[in-house]
């Protein structure tokens, strides 16, 4: 475990107004009462496990601002900024990068579609970078080229999983946990090969969004939903951190989608 910086946003105008991926309904209902107190449990969550947790200022008109995670890859004080795929999500682009460009950071913008940690998770020595329904592969050349660090693309085939953070995070410097069947035969012998001591999730796991989760390296910060992974990551010497976030499940959301981190 080590002490991670977040930075989040306020659900204060979360709701569900459009539909740009299998969860979304547009005639859903969605309780921003709850939702706020929901996303106060995991930020106090991530306070009292040691993290470091920052906000950004809600914007109006923006409703998936809170899923801050789609809004750039940071590394070592650099940012890798989105262009989102869907036209309703490109405005958060310059709210955050105003965020990061006030705090320091040198900021550029990809010129491909690309939606932030949704796709591209730094993994140890390299990046594992999603593509299929968000992010292109023409970004993950822009991220290894900006980095400077490999860049490992995986693809996805089930439109449930659109971003990869919906059926992987990584687990530490060393391992990751992950759904085998949102990702092509190509994709799986990839990672069986990098990970042969992968925690392995089920279809119940990631339709649970078990694997929109965050782990500090020790604790992880998961849906009770999801029962089995949570079990099998205690097995693996894990310490899970059941979190409740079924409000943004509604919009296709979960814990990580929540959280940016701001990775040194």
């Amino acid at each position: 475990m080590r002490p991670r910086r977040y930075l989040t946003c306020e659900p204060t105008h979360f709701d569900v107004r459009y539909a740009i991926n299998p969860w979304m309904r547009e005639d859903t209902r969605v309780d921003r009462a709850l939702a706020r107190a929901q996303w106060e449990t995991l930020i106090r969550a991530y306070r009292e496990h040691g993290h470091t947790v920052e906000t950004v200022d809600p914007t109006e008109g923006l409703p998936d601002m809170v899923f801050a995670a789609n809004a750039a890859l940071v590394l070592g004080g650099r940012v890798f900024g989105s262009r989102f795929h869907a036209p309703q999500r490109r405005p958060e682009s310059v709210a955050y990068g105003n965020w990061f460009k006030a705090a320091g950071f040198d900021v550029t913008e990809a010129e491909a579609v690309c939606e932030g940690e949704g796709d591209l998770v730094p993994a140890g020595p390299f990046i594992l970078a999603g593509t299929g329904f968000r992010t292109t592969t023409a970004a993950h050349h822009e991220v290894q080229e900006f980095f400077g660090l490999p860049t490992i693309s995986l693809h996805l085939v089930d439109p449930r999983f659109y971003h990869l953070d919906t059926a992987l995070f990584v687990l530490d410097d060393r391992n990751i946990a992950y759904f085998p069947d949102a990702f092509s035969p190509e994709s799986r012998a990839a990672l069986e090969r990098l990970y042969p001591d992968a925690v392995i999730a089920t279809l119940e796991d990631a339709l649970a969004f078990g694997l929109n989760s965050v782990s500090d390296g020790r604790h992880v910060f998961v849906a009770p939903q999801a029962e089995g992974l949570i079990g099998r990551l205690a097995d693996h010497g894990y310490v899970p951190v059941p979190v409740d976030l079924s409000e943004f499940h509604k919009a296709g959301g979960g814990i990580k989608c929540c959280t940016q981190e701001i990775h040194a």
